[in-house]
């Protein structure tokens, strides 16, 4: 199974105080014991090294770049799907969806990717199954 991964499940593995670091943590093991091919776009590790630099520090950009990122198949978000994803959030015309959100719905769309690790309910809302 591929599953694609989104910031709030990076967040949650990486800050012990989140009330989800543990179910994070096992939802991890589990995705690496089974060898699940784990996909995200370099839009969303732009924005979980912005996120846990911000709230938790350097320490936790490096335990995310040294041990999370090189399990990850990065996919770059093409000009096309930038602006798709624009479209898409003007679309669904919610103040709290960011575009990140909607690059990864249309990237996964692209992929064929229906799972996502994500602690996030627009995923639910856009159909996807979420691992949370």
């Amino acid at each position: 199974m591929t599953v694609f991964t989104d910031t709030s499940a990076f967040y949650a593995l990486l800050d012990r105080d989140q009330t989800r670091h543990e179910q994070a943590g096992q939802i991890w093991s589990d995705l690496l014991d089974q060898r699940e091919h784990l996909v995200c776009s370099n839009y969303v590790v732009v924005e979980a090294t912005t996120l846990l630099q911000r709230r938790l520090g350097l320490q936790a950009v490096r335990d995310f770049t040294h041990n999370i990122v090189p399990l990850l198949q990065i996919e770059w978000v093409t000009p096309a799907i930038h602006t798709v994803a624009l479209q898409t959030l003007f679309g669904i015309n919610e103040r709290d969806l960011s575009l990140v959100d909607c690059v990864s719905f249309v990237m996964m769309n692209q992929l064929g990717i229906n799972t996502v690790f994500a602690f996030d309910r627009h995923f639910v809302r856009q159909g996807f199954t979420c691992l949370s």
